[in-house]
């Protein structure tokens, strides 16, 4: 067996490091904190020296997402990198994608909003990750790492779920997962694939085919209204595979839990040491922790519903992911919300003091 690689860096390096060894064909991203280090951790690697993979810094968000957008085309496994507001500029390249039914990477290092906002973490771009965030019916696939590890192990994860279901996926990280270092265990190296491989795998792609082949279209236009009912329907159809077959999640602590924690990311290391905390003061609380946003966990959490009294959804914004807990309970039992704004991450003491004001 071969000797492990391990070694100490940040998230975003993590990212821009298994990239290269999941054989990614090509990245295209602009710079924006707190994110930019995959960009400038992929120049400091020079790929394109060892495995061809292609660097480049585009002009805008805008620029960069319809470059993917060009090679996913062509079966390429491509991808980009940005926060929030390059996300926003994103949306209608992704919705585009999503149409075609075309696989990418994109990964949100997330930040503080509305608007500018702070370079600081959050997680209020929930919504606009797991709710589609362009126009349309879509979705994007979406992971949600809470370690270096996990942010590392996803995007080889990320890009086999795209191909698999022919949608883009996305790695939703945030401030503190991109910017803390942590040890981790870096992927194998896989060969970037062939020309006849993509063909094989991908005979969908727009790969510049003889003459004498019908070549392949990528579009999402289709100006008949019955044949575009027909594309969505097909297309809610694969979602609802997606549903059936991809949901993950971590469950910590929860074998005789009265109350629960939900959190995904960076917030779920919060609720662990809360929950070890309020334990100490004989309070039995558990975490169940997303990794997939969507498919979300919807089943797994109104099955802890008949188990617990209440459910609190910690979560580094205003509460966004509290609506789909409240949808998967209805009702059932109390779910609370507890977050802090402004890129100020909540302490374990004050979840501890929220799971108290759950039992009174």
């Amino acid at each position: 067996m071969a000797e492990q690689e391990i070694t100490l860096m940040k998230g975003n390096e993590a990212i821009a490091h298994a990239a290269i060894r999941c054989g990614c064909d090509g990245y295209f991203g602009y710079p924006i904190t707190p994110q930019s280090e995959v960009l400038e951790t992929l120049a400091e690697q020079k790929p394109w020296e060892t495995t061809g993979m292609v660097v480049l810094q585009a002009e805008s968000e805008t620029s960069s997402i319809n470059m993917v957008y060009g090679g996913a085309g062509c079966g390429k496994k491509v991808m980009t990198s940005s926060s929030s507001p390059g996300i926003s500029l994103m949306q209608e390249g992704l919705s585009y994608m999503a149409g075609c039914e075309i696989p990418c990477l994109v990964v949100n290092v997330s930040r503080g909003g509305p608007g500018l906002g702070t370079i600081q973490p959050s997680q209020a771009d929930y919504f606009q990750s797991c709710k589609g965030g362009g126009h349309g019916d879509y979705h994007l696939i979406v992971l949600a790492p809470s370690s270096v590890q996990e942010t590392a192990d996803f995007v080889d994860l990320a890009f086999e779920l795209a191909f698999k279901y022919r949608n883009p996926a996305m790695i939703l990280s945030d401030g503190v997962i991109g910017q803390m270092m942590e040890k981790v265990v870096l992927p194998p190296f896989k060969p970037r694939r062939t020309e006849e491989q993509i063909l094989k795998e991908c005979p969908w792609a727009a790969t510049g085919r003889p003459k004498t082949r019908q070549p392949n279209v990528i579009t999402s236009l289709e100006l008949d209204p019955a044949k575009m009912e027909e594309i969505n329907i097909r297309i809610q159809k694969k979602y609802a595979q997606i549903q059936e077959n991809e949901v993950r999640f971590e469950e910590f602590m929860l074998e005789d839990a009265e109350y629960a924690i939900c959190a995904f990311g960076s917030a779920a290391r919060i609720a662990k040491k809360a929950i070890e905390d309020a334990r100490k003061e004989g309070i039995k609380v558990g975490l169940l922790r997303p990794i997939t946003l969507w498919p979300f966990p919807y089943k797994e959490i109104e099955a802890l519903s008949h188990k617990v009294k209440g459910i609190l959804s910690l979560e580094i914004n205003a509460g966004q992911m509290v609506e789909d807990i409240r949808l998967a309970v209805n009702g059932r039992i109390p779910v609370n919300h507890y977050g802090r704004l402004g890129g100020i991450i909540p302490a374990p003491d004050e979840v501890v003091g929220e799971l108290k004001k759950m039992m009174k």
